[in-house]
């Protein structure tokens, strides 16, 4: 499956994702689209799922261009995009994330979905930035960011809007281990085929009791906290 966004090749029972759309990556709704269908794929056929972008870009975030064209289809593009995070944060089959280079807010954000994160060595930057650009973070973000960093991080990382580099992301959580780049998906598939080997039924059952909680807050809290960024203040 190959769409203009994104690719989808399986291999040995893993399903490798590939987020290209010449750009930034960026989340658009074409791109949350086309993941949400190769994750629905992964989930009938594979064992367990690579998500990579291309060299030294992996996620730019949510797409500008929308973002900024009325609060209505930005509220829009931001549901889209958290159930897609939501989707893959509890993904029933492993998930393994090839950070190929920048992961700028949303991008960060859907690297913090995988259950083991591989970064590329480089002078890329990884965070949140939504308290620098004027916008409070959101609920979405922030349980992420809770479950997924460190805690000595978290401020950092949120309220004040931290960039890190890649060893930097290690240490703050946001990534597990960073390779040179051209290991990137070696490996990430390596590992992939390492987690597609545990027990589905308990694998499962066990990632509902560690982010089920999480995710259904997050979805309980979703449309008020859509409309409190949205507020004119917020702009």
């Amino acid at each position: 499956m190959t769409t203009e966004a994104v690719s989808y090749v399986l291999e040995d029972k893993v399903a490798i994702v590939t987020m290209d759309d010449g750009k930034a990556n960026a989340l658009s709704q074409v791109m949350i689209d086309a993941l949400l269908a190769a994750h629905a794929r992964a989930e009938r056929e594979a064992n367990a799922m690579v998500l990579a972008g291309r060299p030294e870009r992996f996620c730019a975030g949510f797409d500008l261009r929308v973002m900024m064209s009325g609060p209505e289809a930005a509220t829009t593009l931001l549901k889209s995009g958290s159930n897609l995070l939501m989707k893959f944060y509890g993904s029933p089959i492993p998930l393994v994330v090839a950070c190929t280079g920048h992961a700028v807010a949303g991008g960060a954000l859907l690297a913090l979905t995988g259950d083991y994160r591989i970064g590329a060595q480089g002078p890329f930057k990884m965070g949140l930035n939504e308290v620098s650009i004027g916008l409070p973070v959101p609920v979405l973000a922030m349980e992420l960011a809770r479950d997924r960093l460190s805690r000595r991080a978290l401020v950092q990382a949120t309220l004040l809007a931290t960039m890190y580099e890649p060893d930097a992301a290690v240490a703050a959580g946001y990534l597990d281990v960073v390779v040179p780049a051209d290991q990137v998906l070696t490996r990430a598939r390596a590992e992939a085929i390492k987690l597609a080997a545990l027990p589905r039924v308990p694998f499962v059952q066990t990632k509902q009791r560690l982010r089920g909680a999480t995710i259904q807050h997050v979805s309980s809290s979703l449309d008020a906290d859509m409309r409190d960024i949205m507020k004119p203040s917020n702009a």
